[in-house]
């Protein structure tokens, strides 16, 4: 795997026991670390969903599902904080404002596209796909939640990563020749899948920018890669998950732990995202960021950095159906 995006077209991206696919977390593992996405000035044009069903999620069942793809996107106990950072292509952190039921009451979703834009979108790259996707969430905002929204540049909380005291413990990632012989389903050779889950990590081949980028999925927060460290790695991280810590930006919370708190981390079931019990108190075992520290010889020292936010100015709930 040369790059995330490459990877992410295999959808080879494990939490837990499971695999999660569809488009809706495509976008979310490649969303740029800082800058806010709409909908394309070109490309297909925006469409909106034919039929949608929507009604508030009073069930006590916390978790959460989502499934997109050809015909429709079924969404289970979702907040509209992060419905709307779908439709935006950005992380939960970088929508602000708003009132306090967005982060925490929850809605069911049952949207079909018209059967002519399922047909057109057969015909369309994965990009193209996921713009057309996210076009027509936003009309589906704009139209039952009346949503409004602005952007702005905001310096938000963040994390560097850095070269720890000792210097770094990396694995260079396996050249061709190592890999001779080892032969993926496409006949290419095989570097392995990418895994993140509730307290595991594994990326094979990959620039210390992807890590960082995995890392601010789980954290809810931008992580910037400053350890000047070239060329590609195997990384492989595992830690006690802690209270606090998100599993790929999916949570009504937002701003991220400080260094040694953690999120309720979140896995899959039926092809969708999904929360997970939150770990027993008495789990023991290294932190996320002592892991980072040694097993990695990195570290996350807080700072800021300037990312472009979502900011809420209006929305209402939808009636229901």
């Amino acid at each position: 795997m040369r790059s995330l995006a490459s990877a992410a077209k295999l959808l080879l991206v494990s939490v837990g026991a499971a695999t999660v696919a569809g488009p809706v977390l495509l976008g979310l593992l490649r969303v740029p670390p800082t800058r806010a996405q709409s909908s394309p000035a070109t490309g297909p044009p925006a469409v909106s969903f034919e039929v949608a069903a929507i009604k508030p999620n009073r069930s006590g069942d916390w978790r959460v599902m989502m499934r997109s793809g050809p015909g429709g996107f079924r969404a289970t106990g979702i907040w509209v904080r992060h419905l709307i950072a779908i439709a935006y292509n950005v992380r939960d952190f970088q929508v602000t404002g708003g009132p306090n039921w967005i982060n925490s009451e929850r809605f069911d979703i049952r949207a079909k596209e018209p059967d002519s834009v399922v047909a057109e979108m057969q015909k369309l790259s994965q990009d193209k796909r996921e713009e057309l996707f996210r076009s027509m969430v936003q009309s589906l905002l704009a139209d039952r939640f009346k949503l409004k929204v602005s952007t702005q540049t905001k310096e938000l909380p963040a994390y560097a990563l850095v070269v720890a005291k000792g210097g770094p413990k990396l694995q260079a990632a396996k050249s061709d020749a190592d890999l001779k012989g080892l032969k993926g389903p496409e006949g290419r050779e095989q570097r392995g899948k990418m895994s993140f889950g509730m307290g595991d990590l594994t990326i094979p081949d990959a620039p210390l920018s992807t890590l960082a980028r995995m890392l601010s999925l789980q954290l809810g927060r931008t992580v910037l890669d400053q350890t000047g460290l070239e060329g590609n790695y195997d990384f492989t991280l595992k830690w006690t998950p802690g209270q606090g810590e998100e599993i790929l930006g999916m949570g009504p919370g937002g701003g991220g732990p400080e260094p040694g708190k953690g999120m309720v981390g979140r896995g899959p079931e039926d092809g969708g995202p999904q929360l997970a019990s939150p770990p027993p108190p008495d789990m023991s075992g290294p932190s996320i960021f002592t892991a980072i520290h040694e097993q990695l010889g990195l570290k996350l020292e807080p700072t800021k950095a300037p990312a472009e936010v979502l900011v809420v100015e209006h929305v209402e709930r939808p009636s229901e159906n």
